[in-house]
């Protein structure tokens, strides 16, 4: 016998290994679908729950525009006249002292 020759009793324990490697074969694959089946469900949970944020901020007003509000100037003349030579100055000014 050469090692290619199946004897008849060797036949029947071939088509059952055979068998069983199949539907180990199909168990593990059927694993794999129920985690595939799984991660496809997170993923379109969380694309639906984007799409929702989504929306949601687009929805939301413009927030206002914030100023703050304009500096209140003293009323009293000294601070006009004190204001005004500065506007009037062309050159840089000193203080008296001469500093």
């Amino acid at each position: 016998m050469t090692g290619g020759e199946l004897t008849l009793g060797a036949l029947p324990a071939r088509p059952e290994v055979r068998e069983w490697e199949i539907a180990a074969r199909a168990e593990g694959t059927r694993e794999r679908i129920a985690e595939l089946t799984a991660l496809m469900d997170w993923v379109d949970t969380a694309a639906e729950e984007i799409r929702i944020t989504r929306k949601t901020l687009l929805e939301l007003p413009d927030p206002p525009l914030l100023v703050p509000p304009a500096a209140k100037l003293p009323d009293h003349p000294d601070y006009r006249q004190i204001m005004a030579v500065f506007t009037a100055a062309d050159a840089p000014l000193r203080e008296r002292g001469g500093v």
